[in-house]
């Protein structure tokens, strides 16, 4: 019994690994009968790249369910964690695979999109206020600066800080939680370093512009 307890948040992390290696990007182009996102424009599987092809309900599907797979890890083992001994910190980091796994997903020979929308669900798992901070946080930077990719790195840059400042100091501090949602914001950096460069040269795309397809221009956002 004691080595089933100790496997048991070992298979969850692994469980939440398979659930975000799902990259429904690709999943719905195929089902749609659209272009593999991953041979066109930016060839990042994610829901901005999915726009590009022109159908715009296959997008916010995209949207939809990579930042419902994120979500769904986290609150499996917040619905039925407890009676195992899966605790918080379990949680979190069980969200965090699920992001990891969508960054390299197992099923897609570990080609993945750049995981805002899954991160976006792992952290409304978490603390739904603590969601709805970073999301808002996107949406003022996408509405006043047009830069996906930059609205997406400050989110990215604010998530530990208003895990911090609002669910961290309000009673306890969890470490787990923070360590993941670090972590995350980490990852999330560092796959947007090509947008990063391009912000600093001046030549990122803005919202609603098209991008030329033979450059490859990524907006970020995944």
């Amino acid at each position: 019994m004691e080595s089933m307890q100790s496997f048991l948040p070992v298979g969850a992390v692994l469980l939440g690994y398979l659930i975000g290696s799902l990259s429904f990007a690709v999943i719905i182009s195929r089902v749609m009968g659209l272009k593999d996102p991953r041979t066109f424009g930016s060839k990042n599987p994610g829901a901005t790249n999915v726009l590009r092809s022109g159908k715009k309900g296959a997008a916010i599907a995209t949207l939809l369910l990579d930042a419902g797979k994120g979500w769904l890890a986290v609150m499996l083992v917040k619905w039925y964690g407890q009676p195992y001994g899966l605790q918080e910190s379990t949680m979190a980091f069980v969200g965090l695979a699920a992001f990891v796994g969508h960054l390299y997903p197992v099923f897609f020979k570990f080609v993945g999109g750049k995981g805002v929308a899954t991160a976006l669900g792992v952290l409304i798992g978490i603390n739904p206020l603590l969601g709805l901070a970073t999301a808002l946080t996107w949406v003022v930077m996408a509405f006043f600066f047009r830069y996906s990719s930059l609205a997406s790195l400050a989110s990215a840059v604010f998530a530990p800080v208003y895990y911090i400042f609002g669910d961290g100091l309000a009673w306890y501090m969890n470490n787990g939680v923070l360590l993941s949602v670090s972590v995350m914001s980490l990852l999330l950096l560092y796959r947007h370093a090509d947008n990063i460069s391009r912000l600093v040269s001046g030549t990122e795309s803005k919202l609603g512009k098209k991008s030329t397809p033979h450059h490859g221009l990524k907006d970020g956002k995944a």
